[in-house]
């Protein structure tokens, strides 16, 4: 079993999980807009080029996502959390991330982490970016 996060977005999913990409690395394994989805003749024609559903693979992760109506697919009180191996991981992905973000707590070392962050990137998605310390024997 395997919990995979879905993301909605009104109108840039696109240029969200291409921004993913590049942060985290791995392949965008699908793209399909509503024009070329068998549901084409179903939404408003000017979202033919709107994302239906995309998934991008990096490492074992999986992040899907897609563009749909303002209300659908949001949900309060939640972040994605990615935990890494190394500081310097966690100074790159927060740095990557950080892009035009707003900034609910800046990278730094906390009693639990080597490096810990919140935020909220310029898509909308709130993101904690953590790199634990090793647990105490």
């Amino acid at each position: 079993m395997k919990l995979c996060a879905y993301l909605g977005f009104d109108g840039n999913c696109r240029e969200a999980i291409t921004f993913y990409q590049k942060v985290f690395g791995g392949e965008i394994v699908a793209m399909m807009t509503h024009a070329a989805s068998p549901m084409a003749d179903q939404v408003p024609a000017d979202w033919g080029d709107r994302i239906m559903h995309a998934r991008l693979i990096f490492g074992d992760n999986v992040l899907m996502a897609g563009d749909g109506p303002p209300d659908c697919g949001k949900a309060n009180g939640y972040s994605l959390s990615i935990t890494v191996d190394t500081a310097e991981e966690a100074e790159r992905i927060y740095s990557a991330l950080s892009e035009n973000a707003t900034i609910t707590m800046p990278l730094e070392e906390t009693f639990w982490a080597v490096r810990f962050a919140m935020l909220t990137d310029q898509f909308g998605t709130p993101w904690m970016v953590n790199c634990e310390k090793p647990l105490p024997a």
